[in-house]
């Protein structure tokens, strides 16, 4: 391709009805994770949109030689309204004034940004971001941000260097096998499932001032892939299933520690497959699941089948209070790894802050996990929040974040 082949580029919205397998053939020309020998491929399962159509508004555009008509690169992006930070109530008669609201702000993810490998270096990424953002601006956006990793260079370049992003927030990707085995979930734990109405009120009340925290909640919980969500508990204290009156009473009297989270399933989105492993690599691998599901009593950690396409249940929302709070996260965690056998997935994972203090009660391999998934972020408008955070692009990282499982 001459230099010249940077001008003929039209960026349009993407057309199902005729761009699918055209853009299914750049998605496998891609490849998406670390780089070194093995590599992590997404399938999306025939819907290019899956990621970000659960979110209230979505868009999807294309690269195409005008010449030829081929798709050479795509970009999805989301939007929705979540806190930027929190300020101090003035109502005193309807609110605790010393109690924080959140500040809520309008904000847009951008997600799966490809480039055919033969038409890279042209600019077609630039045009690409640049023609989202302007849908971003239209639709009183006031940030948008995205997520890459730390050593993809090319992708943090394009972002800081040319698009005018700046390194934002690193949070942790901790990501745990799912065993041939159940894994015991501590009798000192009692377990409840929660309402979508009661584990609404209890994110509200405890987690809305949580940066990224998405202000329709609701629409979340009560997706058909949130699987649920569970509240932990020590037991004895006087919550069970069976004696569970609602979550206005609970948190007008919480036990000394509890912990909460929910289940999303990506398996029904999108399944991942790891390739470029060796034969001996394959076969250990084979081995462990083998020995474990023949003697399961002995509860060894094996290594889950990862080399042919395979679901994952992502577990949000992660929050709790108290000094056994971590201790209640891992009895969480053994349930979820439960649910995640019974549906066939191969992997749970979760997203949190670095400086989480919960984050030491999330089981995780670390040659799965990622230790910072880096988030970068650019002020789009100043015409949407209140003016109580300024910038937020300046602001300090908190010791919490919450990562919404519609953009995983």
């Amino acid at each position: 391709m001459g230099g010249d082949d940077e001008c003929v580029i039209v960026v349009r919205e993407f057309d199902p009805s005729k761009d699918l397998a055209s853009v299914e053939e750049v998605e496998k020309r891609c490849e998406v994770g670390p780089s070194g020998k093995l590599s992590l491929f997404t399938d999306l399962l025939g819907d290019p949109i899956c990621r970000v159509r659960h979110s209230p508004a979505f868009l999807m555009l294309v690269a195409e030689l005008s010449s030829t008509k081929e798709i050479v690169g795509m970009i999805r992006g989301c939007i929705k309204t979540v806190t930027c930070g929190k300020k101090l109530s003035r109502n005193t008669k309807t609110n605790d004034p010393s109690k924080p609201l959140p500040v809520y702000t309008k904000v847009a993810y951008i997600l799966g940004l490809r480039v055919s490998p033969s038409h890279r270096r042209m600019g077609i990424g630039l045009k690409l971001v640049l023609r989202m953002e302007e849908w971003f601006v239209q639709n009183g956006t006031e940030y948008s941000y995205l997520a890459t990793e730390n050593d993809n260079q090319a992708s943090v370049n394009l972002f800081t260097d040319k698009c005018g992003y700046s390194k934002f927030r690193t949070p942790s990707i901790l990501v745990n096998p799912v065993f041939a085995h159940r894994l015991p979930v501590s009798n000192r734990v009692s377990l409840i499932k929660l309402s979508p109405s009661d584990a609404e009120s209890l994110y509200r009340r405890r987690f809305s001032t949580i940066e990224f925290f998405p202000r329709d909640i609701d629409s979340v919980l009560n997706n058909r892939l949130s699987l649920g969500t569970f509240l932990a508990v020590p037991r004895g204290c006087c919550y069970t299933q069976e004696t569970w009156a609602g979550c206005d009473k609970f948190l007008s009297d919480p036990p000394e520690s509890w912990a909460v989270l929910s289940v999303w399933n990506c398996k029904d989105v999108f399944r991942l497959e790891v390739r470029g492993a060796s034969r001996m690599r394959k076969t250990l691998a084979k081995t462990t699941r083998i020995v474990d599901k023949l003697l399961p009593f002995l509860r060894l950690p094996s290594i889950p089948e990862v080399f042919k396409p395979f679901g994952l249940h992502f577990l949000y929302g992660v929050g709790g209070e108290g000094p056994s709070a971590a201790k209640l996260v891992y009895a969480l965690c053994a349930h979820a790894h439960n649910l995640a056998k019974e549906g066939g997935c191969s992997v749970v994972a979760t997203e949190v802050a670095n400086g989480e203090p919960l984050k030491a009660g999330v089981p995780h391999w670390k040659r799965l996990s990622c230790d910072a998934d880096l988030w970068c972020i650019k002020r789009l408008g100043e015409d949407y929040s209140d003016g109580s955070v300024g910038d937020w692009t300046k602001s300090p990282p908190g010791l919490s974040i919450f990562v919404d499982p519609r953009e995983f």
